[in-house]
């Protein structure tokens, strides 16, 4: 899924929880995502060593794809080990213990090379704040929405996300010769801490955020296996936040919205 969604991304190891970070950066046009894994869920054994006792953590940047065929390597694997190590560079080492036919094992070695980040730039790789949202909704099934925006984004790169308090969704483009909506009804809306502007507003009133439809685009395709929970909370021409739960793994997706 990060692979998907982050070409290069930061992995943030502390002794409970592990992240992957994209920050918002005008190079990746201010797309940023946090991804949150439970280390005890994962692992059997796991011991870490940050740089102190008050900054038990390790940030290190590496390029997502070159992990995921790693780990792909070890889906029948007895064992796995992942080791962050120095071989004339920082590595973060992948071993696995595969099977072999005459019941030995054999064992394979990944080295990934990493660049490890200096504690000066920790304050850019923080969990991102979430602006009050004007419309929080439940999302449909993913994949419906996927195939519905691959086919607008033949038509226009901009796609604008309306959603309201009466659980509505719709996306919609428009160009000089055509307007296509796509309307889900009856989605449904979290509770949420009432904002002052939510409380006196109709339910039925749209509130919407033009953004690049091909980011969008990248956010489903990230999505291989529909969510536990899925929710988008719109900011009213500002982003749109996605906030899904796969089991274990929690994700935050922000896009902001096209000047």
């Amino acid at each position: 899924m990060v692979a998907k969604l982050a070409r290069a991304c930061t992995l943030r190891i502390r002794p409970q929880k592990l992240n992957f970070i994209l920050a918002d950066t005008a190079a990746g046009g201010g797309v940023s995502m946090w991804c949150e894994l439970p280390q005890e869920n994962f692992f059997s054994e796991f011991q870490m060593e940050g740089v102190s006792e008050e900054s038990n953590e390790i940030y290190v940047e590496l390029t997502s794809e070159n992990l995921f065929r790693a780990l792909k390597t070890a889906q029948n694997a007895r064992s796995l080990k992942v080791k962050l190590t120095n071989k004339h560079f920082p590595c973060l080492t992948v071993s696995v213990e595969l099977s072999s036919a005459s019941n030995s094992s054999r064992m394979v070695t990944h080295d990934i090379p990493v660049k490890v980040i200096p504690r000066k730039l920790w304050k850019n790789l923080q969990e991102p704040t979430v602006p009050d949202s004007d419309v929080s909704i439940y999302l449909p099934v993913l994949k419906t929405m996927k195939s519905v925006v691959e086919k607008m984004k033949n038509i226009s790169n901009h796609l604008i996300i309306e959603a309201n308090l009466n659980g509505d969704l719709n996306l919609k483009i428009e160009s000089e010769l055509v307007c296509v909506t796509t309307h889900f009804k009856d989605l449904g809306n979290p509770p949420l801490a009432p904002k002052a502007s939510t409380q006196d507003r109709d339910p039925e009133q749209m509130v919407e955020v033009h953004v690049d439809i091909r980011k969008f685009l990248q956010f489903l395709a990230g999505q291989q296996v529909n969510p536990t929970k899925a929710v988008c909370n719109v900011v009213s021409h500002r982003m749109v936040h996605f906030d899904l739960l796969h089991e274990d793994v929690a994700l935050q997706y922000f896009i902001p919205a096209l000047s």
